[in-house]
């Protein structure tokens, strides 16, 4: 098997570069996006208390009610440019986005910075994290 892995590599050069050029590609992207506009399940629940910061949970509604931070919206990544006006009146103090594991908050957070609001952040590893790290969870 190493031996045809090693054959492979020698009669096609040009298509293993290009292989490896767009997996380091890849994975400084995800390096830099994933510390980018990024708050640990400490320093989110320190803008809470500190703050009152403002948690938009967008995973689905089902997970949603399985579990979620206390005092969270929940806005589906999938309809936040419809329900982006819900969070006109706390515009001005930090948001917190929350996903199931920080994957996808980037997205929700991009479309926010956009759409004028300045402190935006997203919870780096997500609900994953914050119950990982026994933090508590309200569930309905």
């Amino acid at each position: 098997m190493i031996d045809q892995l090693f054959e492979f590599v020698q009669n096609h050069p040009l298509l293993v570069g290009a292989f490896l050029l767009v997996l380091t590609a890849w994975i400084l992207y995800e390096v830099r996006n994933s510390s980018a506009n990024g708050v640990t399940s400490l320093e989110a629940t320190q803008l809470i208390n500190r703050e009152d910061a403002v948690v938009v949970d967008t995973r689905d509604a089902d997970a949603f009610k399985a579990g979620h931070i206390a005092g969270a919206r929940n806005i589906p990544q999938s309809r936040i440019d419809e329900r982006m006006g819900e969070l006109h009146k706390v515009k001005e103090k930090p948001i917190i986005v929350v996903c199931k594991s920080g994957q996808t908050a980037g997205t929700t957070v991009a479309k926010l910075l956009k759409g004028g609001y300045p402190r935006v952040l997203k919870l780096k590893g997500g609900m994953m994290q914050w119950q990982a790290d026994s933090l508590p969870v309200v569930r309905k």
